[in-house]
């Protein structure tokens, strides 16, 4: 996928990107973990029929990283400031965790250039256990300011119990993830504050746009409350939960995921 990368200038900001396929877009937007490589295996399975497109948020992988205050409204102008660079229109949104947090105030800002909506693994707002889980991740990493002990001491807070104990390969490969971060931990530190800060659960009576909500039942981030505002929240949605997954449901349940999102987007398209 690398040989696909591109940089676009955005305001003051160098945003990398991935622009691959044809047809209708789709805007991956990834969370607070990670880069645009999180959305591997789904730019592979969507890219034969959509116009798919990735990026690093500000803050994160190689795109422009400064120490400085950051919101999800911030995050949500820069993917709006991508797509008018890339004459895109309108598109169907797919935001994970805090990706979908961006997506949220997409919808609100700029309605006309959003399709649908797909939130995975995403909150209108943290409840107090999603509040002190990454709490004690921005505490470990400003201890440590180390990404491999950082994985080390988040990764369960990622995948369920069962996952964990049964999967080990598999949770190696979310740990190198997580591990495997260049970014400045600063970026990663203000990027969780604005997790702590996002608050749209008093505007989702205004998001329009047909919804698909996604959770885990085991997800301590964003918890079956978190799900439960959102999904009462916006009117008419839709919410496939995937029971006994956590954070990271797309791996964990990766087939039923992927399926869900093809057959939500070819019902939109």
């Amino acid at each position: 996928m690398e040989e696909y990368l591109k940089t676009a200038k955005i305001g003051k900001y160098d945003i990398q990107y991935l622009d691959v396929g044809e047809g209708i877009p789709v805007v991956l937007i990834h969370g607070l973990a990670g880069d645009y490589s999180a959305w591997t295996s789904q730019i592979q399975i969507l890219k034969d029929r959509y116009r798919v497109i990735a990026f690093d948020n500000r803050g994160a992988g190689k795109s422009t990283q400064i120490d400085e205050p950051i919101s999800t409204q911030d995050l949500a102008k820069d993917t709006l400031g991508l797509m008018d660079y890339l004459g895109v229109q309108s598109a169907h949104i797919v935001g994970r965790s805090m990706g979908g947090a961006v997506a949220q105030h997409m919808a609100l800002m700029s309605p006309e250039r959003v399709k649908s909506l797909v939130l995975c693994a995403s909150f209108a707002i943290l409840d107090p256990l999603g509040r002190r889980v990454l709490l004690n991740m921005r505490e470990a990493l400003e201890w440590r300011m180390n990404w491999a002990d950082h994985a080390r001491h988040s990764v369960q807070n990622f995948v369920s119990a069962d996952f964990f104990n049964h999967k080990q390969e598999q949770v190696k490969k979310i740990e190198s993830l997580i591990g495997g971060e260049t970014r400045l931990p600063a970026c990663y530190i203000r990027q969780n504050e604005a997790c702590q800060n996002h608050n749209t659960s008093t505007q989702l009576a205004l998001i329009k746009q047909a919804t698909l909500i996604m959770a885990g039942t085991s997800d301590p981030i964003c918890s079956l409350t978190a799900t439960h505002i959102l999904s009462s929240g916006i009117k008419d949605s839709q919410t496939i939960l995937f029971e006994n997954a956590s954070h990271f449901f797309l791996m964990e349940q990766a087939d039923k995921f992927n399926q869900s999102l093809k057959d939500w987007l070819n019902t939109q398209a």
